[in-house]
């Protein structure tokens, strides 16, 4: 697991019917580490970048550790930072369009959720090795606004802090003719399985292999 490229922290729901839902839906299991059928033909075709990812919710986005640093100090600095921090409840979730793509969002009052996501972003930065020029260009510094371009240069993404929107990916950008069938089937495939309430109560470091696709690597529990 050392030799993975990248580490990020996500929001992952615990074992049961909406992790299997949620795997089958993108076609990934980040923690069995495998490919998985999914529920619909030509469903692969619209969550190909999802996918990649695991199904999650973002809470410290995708960074190289620093220099001199391994996996084993990752683990013992994040156990140490979420043991003081504490878990977030929210109502339910709702299915909505982002920006072209499909997401499950929080209902409810989203600041203890933006709170503890940036305590965790500003808490790990000691890990985070500094952005290559390569890695800038990729965030379109030139489309960000003065204050995420300040957040991209400070913490190494522009959608932190007070730009942070919790989300968990369900597709890639959907053309405006496919939304509304795709939306009757994500609906009917995670209805009976959507938690409420929507509990944080652990976080998640996920790594990203050489092959590009993320494996959930260990689970943190959360103070109540």
């Amino acid at each position: 697991m050392d030799q993975m490229k990248r580490f990020a922290v996500y929001y992952a729901p615990e074992p049961g019917d909406f992790a299997d839902a949620a795997a089958a839906w993108l076609g990934w299991d980040p923690v069995a580490g495998r490919a998985v059928a999914q529920p619909f033909p030509g469903l692969a075709g619209r969550t190909a970048d999802p996918a990649r990812y695991g199904f999650h919710g973002t809470i410290k986005p995708p960074f190289r550790l620093a220099a001199g640093l391994g996996l084993a100090d990752l683990h013992r600095g994040l156990r140490d930072l979420t043991a003081s921090l504490p878990g977030v409840d929210m109502p339910g979730l709702d299915l909505v369009q982002i920006d072209g793509f499909m997401a499950l969002v929080p209902q409810g009052d989203p600041l203890a959720l933006r709170d503890l996501a940036a305590r965790v972003v500003a808490g790990l930065e000691p890990f985070r090795a500094p952005l290559n020029d390569v890695e800038i260009a990729r965030r379109r510094p030139e489309r960000l606004t003065p204050r995420q371009r300040q957040l991209l240069d400070q913490f190494g993404y522009p959608y932190v802090m007070e730009e942070f929107q919790f989300h968990l990916t369900l597709t890639d950008r959907v053309p405006e003719a496919e939304a509304a069938p795709l939306r009757a089937l994500a609906l009917a495939h995670f209805g009976p399985h959507l938690p409420r309430p929507f509990r944080l109560s652990q976080l998640c470091l996920f790594g990203e292999a050489q092959t590009g696709a993320f494996h959930l690597l260990h689970r943190y529990p959360l103070a109540r």
